[in-house]
């Protein structure tokens, strides 16, 4: 929706450290006793008169008010309500606890991110079956796969992605004496054969010169190599890997204390008030950059205009975020709804959510667009974001697996993580905290 600017991942674990055992519980007896996913409409708007129609978002999705204006405009039946809700955490939070109530109180179209969808896709007769053959390769293929339950229902249309590049501030770059436009960026970071090793080394030396931290985030950053690991948490039957016994995963949670051990992380924690104000404080000099980030790096930058994007990414292409639009099989308006979740998703809407908020669009068709591929971001010094984006989505490689444990497992390392960075809480130690969470979940 990233957007979107998808704050509060960490957040969100924090919240649902507490409540998503309980509510997966009552979801699943819920999901037992099933629904007919009939909605009083039976079929739009047109049968009942003149409806509302609410949708429930996180930040921003870049629905604006204008575009939510045109679907009335197409529809005069239909009067469109948008519910933002202040965080995803608080997305996630209602979802789940009025889904387990049976749905009442929902929006008709509820956004989800993609974090949750393979956790909330184990109860598929909550949702509404979105399949519809005129919508066929509408989207990316990955994107498609991400949202369809093993029984083959579809139970969200994705709105975007999030292909990652870097993002970077050009005059602390020149002021450390690297090289600082963006194509020397690129290059000084391993260009087309960029590795986690010329990222870090990178900004060993630019610490070396600068009295700024090299990134903001070490939850943030472990993100970033966490998603390009095929099978993270789980195997691809969604069987949980047992955390003491996944090398891998401790192999980069080393990786990223190391960094943070050697200056490099400013310690911030994403979304949070520290987080916001070290965009003006020149607290990092670069960040793994989602296309959606660069909303959120343009609204918390005030008077700061160093900020470019450099075409690269370590390891190759990463995804980071990216959201669907369900429609809960209690609603009011089943079909209207599925009309206006189709049409918000389409390309046209979604090319401008991408020139509104960031959000680079899913849809094969709005990624070829010339609007799209010409689009260039005043405030990231015209940075030419849609053909960045576009190449950056091109390298994303595969489909990592994420199963129905994969939220509650990441947010134990994301803890472990933020716990060195922000109390300097011995790495061990944390991570053997790390290790009794894992072993509370029950999985």
């Amino acid at each position: 929706m990233r957007s979107s600017t998808r704050p509060t991942r960490r957040a969100a674990a924090r919240t649902l450290q507490t409540t998503a055992g309980a509510a997966a519980v009552v979801l699943a007896l819920t999901a037992c006793g099933g629904s007919d996913g009939g909605g009083s409409d039976g079929g739009g708007a047109a049968e009942d008169g003149p409806i509302t129609l609410t949708v429930a978002t996180f930040n921003d999705f870049g629905y604006s008010d204008e575009l939510l204006a045109q679907y009335t405009e197409e529809h005069p039946d239909v009067t469109v309500e948008l519910i933002d809700a202040a965080s995803a955490a608080d997305a996630r939070t209602n979802l789940t606890t009025k889904l387990a109530a049976g749905g009442e109180g929902l929006a008709d179209v509820e956004a989800i991110e993609v974090d949750w969808i393979s956790e909330l896709a184990q109860y598929p007769d909550l949702f509404t079956d979105m399949t519809d053959p005129e919508l066929d390769g509408r989207w990316m293929d990955w994107k498609v796969e991400q949202a369809t339950t093993p029984d083959g229902k579809l139970i969200g249309y994705g709105t975007d992605i999030g292909p990652e590049a870097i993002c970077y501030r050009q005059d602390l770059f020149e002021e450390a004496g690297l090289p600082s436009e963006p194509d020397e960026v690129a290059e000084l970071l391993g260009g087309e054969d960029a590795t986690w090793e010329d990222y870090f080394a990178a900004g060993a030396d630019f610490v070396k010169g600068s009295d700024t931290a090299w990134y903001d985030s070490g939850v943030a950053t472990y993100q970033g190599l966490v998603n390009q690991v095929e099978n993270a948490y789980e195997e691809s039957d969604g069987t949980p890997k047992p955390l003491a016994e996944n090398a891998e995963i401790k192999d980069l949670y080393d990786t990223i204390v190391e960094q943070h051990d050697a200056g490099l992380s400013a310690g911030l924690v994403q979304w949070g008030e520290d987080w916001a104000s070290g965009f003006q404080n020149d607290a990092f000099a670069t960040m793994l950059c989602p296309a959606w980030m660069t909303g959120s790096i343009e609204s918390n930058s005030g008077g700061v205009t160093g900020w470019n994007i450099a075409d690269v990414f370590p390891g190759g292409g990463g995804n980071w975020g990216g959201s669907f639009l369900t429609v809960p099989a209690s609603g009011a308006h089943i079909e209207a709804a599925k009309e206006l979740a189709a049409w918000l998703t389409a390309p046209e809407q979604q090319t401008a959510a991408f020139e509104t908020s960031g959000n680079f669009p899913s849809q094969i068709e709005a990624q070829e667009s010339e609007q799209v591929q010409s689009f260039v971001n005043e405030f990231m010094n015209d940075a030419p974001v849609g053909q960045i984006f576009s190449n950056r989505a091109q390298a994303i490689e595969g489909n990592p697996f994420k199963g129905p444990n994969y939220f509650a497992i990441h947010q134990t390392v994301q803890q472990g993580i933020e716990r060195v960075e922000t109390t300097d809480e011995d790495p061990g130690t944390s991570w053997e905290k790390t290790l009794t969470a894992f072993d509370d979940l029950g999985l």
